[in-house]
């Protein structure tokens, strides 16, 4: 638990940390004078003043702001403050600014991504049958088989690859598998029975069809590559990403994902600790994802995020004006309402998680 709350700070607070640089450092190029920088919302812990400029860190860390002069359209802005407000700057600028924030997420991410293959190398699906994660319960595990075992043999056919291997199991009609399998240079014989299951798709959802499994994921080996390789291979990786992203997005708006898969605080802090204790790869990894969600997620079009106040700049543009105060309230208001709804309800996710020990 505390190792898990640890790494969910770091994760969480880094990630907050470069969004809200994203928005500090476009609005004072582009003039706009920012009066505070807070990481996380609540009761201050501690701050400094350096210029016209209070750095806070803040008790409840999930999230931030930065306040900028005239941000709030019920504002009183000094005279003095009139040409450094940001209703003062162009519809572009004040665009650039909502915009930096999630864009630096998803920079972000695609740097850290960059940054672990370089260190790290990059993992590429194993050539031969070799097993990666196992699930509980399932008869894989129950066997004995163990994370890097590669298959040699299955009821004395030879294994040469991934794809046999699993041509093998899903044929077995549920028989019980003899396996050869080699562990660290040492050959072992266990015997699994697969089991029947109700086949799902990458998201989650359930199929009409059934497939005879014994609970294994495919094992990787490591490729280490040059600067160049590991950026390209960042790129594709963001781009895969963000993809898997925003199809999860909207097979969860339209229902096809079930709702109980939201997670919440408690189910990022849970895989953080997760990836930690599986090393400082997996962990930069974990923040490039959850990075790339926070930027994506912020560029969704509801008020309250940064892809709301897009919309409302978008609507000015088109308009030639902003939008009525009263339409931008209930607007907002709107917003909150989703934002918290989706919000408690993840929580509420997590908390039946917990108590069922879920994952």
């Amino acid at each position: 638990m505390i190792s898990s709350v640890v790494a969910a700070v770091v994760v969480l607070g880094f990630l907050i940390l470069i969004h809200e640089c994203g928005h500090f450092f476009v609005a004072k190029r582009v003039g706009v004078k920012v009066l505070k920088f807070s990481i996380g919302f609540g009761p201050r812990l501690l701050g400094l003043r350096r210029g016209e400029t209070e750095y806070v860190v803040s008790a409840i860390p999930f999230g931030g702001f930065v306040k900028m002069v005239g941000e709030d359209p019920e504002e009183e802005i000094a005279e003095a403050d009139r040409d450094v407000a940001f209703p003062s700057k162009s519809i572009a600028a004040r665009a650039a600014i909502v915009l930096a924030g999630p864009g630096t997420n998803i920079v972000g991410a695609f740097l850290l991504f960059s940054l672990v293959f370089v260190a790290f190398g990059v993992r590429m699906p194993s050539e031969e049958a070799k097993v990666g994660g196992l699930s509980a319960a399932m008869p894989a595990a129950t066997a004995g088989l163990m994370p890097d075992d590669i298959i040699k043999a299955v009821d004395g056919v030879a294994i040469a690859n991934w794809d046999e291997l699993s041509k093998a199991i899903r044929g077995s009609g549920g028989q019980p598998l003899n396996l050869d399998v080699e562990r660290d240079g040492q050959r072992v014989e266990l015997q699994v029975t697969p089991k029947e299951v109700v086949d799902k798709t990458l998201f989650g959802e359930e199929l009409d069809t059934k497939s005879f499994v014994i609970g294994i994921e495919r094992g990787f080996d490591v490729k280490h590559v040059d600067s160049a390789q590991a950026v390209w291979m960042a790129a594709q990786q963001t781009w895969g990403w963000g993809e898997t992203i925003i199809v999860g997005l909207y097979k969860m708006v339209s229902g096809s994902i079930p709702a109980k898969d939201i997670g919440g605080p408690l189910e990022i802090a849970r895989q953080a600790g997760k990836q930690a204790d599986q090393g400082l790869e997996y962990l930069l990894m974990y923040m490039a994802v959850i990075s790339l969600n926070l930027g994506l997620l912020n560029l969704l079009p509801i008020p309250i995020l940064d892809g709301g106040h897009l919309l409302f700049l978008g609507i000015e543009a088109v308009m030639r004006r902003p939008l009525e105060m009263r339409h931008r309230e209930l607007a907002q208001q709107a917003g909150l309402f989703i934002l918290l709804g989706l919000m408690a309800f993840a929580f509420y996710n997590d908390i039946l998680r917990v108590v069922g020990g879920v994952g």
